[in-house]
């Protein structure tokens, strides 16, 4: 049981002078964030040859990128603006539970879209068959499906931990690990748990995507044409970019925690992992994606007739 009402999140400084500036800086993240990931979503709906089953992954990450940035920068723009730094219990756990949710759903759909890389690519002719509407569906909500439950399972197990006095926060959300840390009871089943649970919704996803990525190399260069190995490896150059920019700031983050004792300094990094790569998606897949270019210059044209 627990015997307090709230936490509190110390966000990235203390320094009042400098508040206004991190309030603006979030502000405008959360906004390009917003407005980029549902840009996506409308090109990928607005335009028919985009109805496959890459773009239908892409849309989903852009909705997951959208949620997980709303569960986390939200809060941190009011506590800033009201000048105070409480969120409440059922607030905190709630916060802990949907970041879960969407950044193993983030994880599950990056992996979902190396097997729709490898499918296309090393099997061709059996493309359409393999990658057909019914398993892409599936896919995505089996994504969803075991991430809820991944995120229900650390959420239920924190509510049987206690809490007493020491209630702050070194983050500016709240993160399980962060949560985990401030109970007076014991955790080490908690502990046991993120690391089990790591080793299986994250190693086993990465682990599919290098699969895949190894047997597409290889199909790749068994090409005759370097127009045809340029083609297939450019399909791969956003999905690549993202997987980096996810994987490789979660591994920086953590990396950074395990060197250096300063929360202040872990809390700026855990931005790299929760604001960064949710801001940066939809500039990799519109820059990097001569077919998202080409939609999303329909859909401008477009505009004009509709006002």
């Amino acid at each position: 049981m627990s015997l307090f009402s709230e936490f509190l999140l110390l966000g990235l400084t203390d320094d009042l002078a400098l508040q206004p500036l991190i309030f603006s800086l979030f502000l405008f993240m959360y906004l390009v964030t917003i407005l980029g990931n549902l840009l996506i979503v409308l090109v990928v709906s607005s335009d028919s040859h985009l109805h496959t089953p890459m773009y239908f992954f892409l849309s989903n990450l852009s909705l997951a990128d959208i949620c997980i940035s709303t569960t986390t920068i939200p809060q941190m723009l009011v506590n800033i603006q009201r000048k105070r730094k409480a969120i409440s219990y059922t607030g905190c756990l709630s916060q802990v539970c949907f970041v879960l949710i969407f950044a193993g759903l983030e994880n599950f759909l990056l992996t979902a879209m190396a097997y729709d890389r490898y499918a296309a690519i090393c099997h061709p002719l059996r493309y359409t068959a393999i990658m057909n509407p019914c398993l892409c569906v599936l896919l995505v909500l089996f994504s969803f499906s075991i991430s809820t439950v991944d995120a229900l399972l650390h959420s239920l197990m924190v509510l049987r931990l206690s809490f007493c006095t020491d209630l702050e926060i070194p983050h500016f959300f709240c993160e399980l690990d962060q949560v985990i840390m401030l109970a007076c009871s014991d955790t080490l089943i908690n502990n046991i748990l993120i690391y089990v649970t790591a080793g299986i919704f994250a190693g086993v996803p990465l682990f599919g995507i290098i699969f895949s990525y190894i047997h597409i190399v290889s199909s790749v260069l068994q090409m005759p044409s370097s127009g045809g190995m340029y083609k297939a490896f450019s399909t791969c150059g956003s999905h690549l970019s993202v997987v980096s920019l996810f994987y490789g700031t979660i591994f920086g983050v953590y990396i950074s925690s395990a060197v250096t004792d300063s929360h202040r300094n872990a809390a700026v990094a855990s931005v790299l992992y929760s604001v960064v790569p949710q801001m940066l998606n939809p500039f990799i897949y519109s820059l990097r994606n001569r077919d998202m270019k080409e939609a999303l210059r329909k859909l401008m044209g477009r505009i004009p007739s509709l006002l």
